[in-house]
């Protein structure tokens, strides 16, 4: 989201092409405050490639680098793997954690195993997901994200946490999981803590371009296929019917 300021806190006026103004699906874009929220490209970088990193990795990226300070060795829970998801995965696999990604399609988890998740579980043939997962780590994960956004997947992302380890919520509650009845005496018996992730600054930006210009990290494994602004509307009305996992994005104008 960009932001009035430079400064490190949430910012209390931050505004979203295509949510705040007019912007998203469109040749140009405008930016504000610019001098802050632009971002230069390094050459070595496409523009498709640009364009696979605004939501998902960029929301990926600050929950498991920033908030869950993920580091080499670290087990790493994810739960859905859908775009947000298969990002996190991946990010995690490029800063050296072990990944247990959870889904309940097979084809998801097909695609999680081959971008970095060591372990795949399939919620739809276990019943216990936590318990499987303090089963293959065998005290818990250091952090797990809940991806998705449901009343069952945020409780069994608290719930396969070692002690002191950390729940992150990315994914948005909304109807009758708008807010879920967490399992608050583990987060205080095991001295949990419960992190939400927003977005990334502009500026911290760099760090994950790093890891692209350093063969860590490679986003384009995601993009399934590339299409005309003139294709948009389409997409959109047939979201729901799409069977693959890949990111679709507008290349030509």
């Amino acid at each position: 989201p960009e932001c009035q300021s430079g400064h490190q806190n949430i910012c209390d006026s931050q505004s979203q092409p295509g949510f705040t103004h007019w912007g998203s699906f469109a040749e140009y874009v405008l930016v504000k405050n610019a001098d802050i929220n632009l971002v230069k490209l390094p050459d070595e970088i496409d523009f498709v490639t640009a364009a696979s990193l605004g939501c998902r990795f960029a929301t990926s990226f600050r929950a498991i680098s920033v908030q869950g300070q993920v580091q080499e060795g670290s087990w790493v829970a994810i739960h859905g793997c859908g775009g947000v998801g298969l990002a996190a995965i991946m990010i995690a696999h490029a800063l050296q954690a072990r990944v247990i990604a959870v889904d309940i399609k097979p084809q998801a988890l097909t695609i999680a195993k081959s971008i970095g998740a060591d372990y795949i579980l399939d919620a739809n043939a276990i019943e216990d997901i936590p318990g499987a997962i303090h089963d293959i780590s065998d005290r818990g994960v250091d952090v797990s994200l809940d991806a998705l956004g449901s009343k069952t997947t945020s409780i069994n992302s608290v719930l396969c946490l070692k002690k002191r380890g950390k729940h992150i919520q990315i994914g948005l509650l909304a109807g009758d999981d708008y807010r879920p009845p967490l399992p608050m005496e583990k987060v205080i018996a095991n001295e949990l803590e419960i992190l939400g992730s927003h977005g990334m600054q502009a500026w911290k930006y760099s760090e994950m371009l790093d890891l692209i210009l350093n063969k860590r990290l490679d986003p384009q494994k995601l993009v399934s296929k590339t299409v005309s602004i003139d294709a948009v509307p389409y997409q959109l009305v047939h979201t729901a019917s799409f069977m693959n996992s890949g990111l679709t994005i507008i290349d030509a104008f």
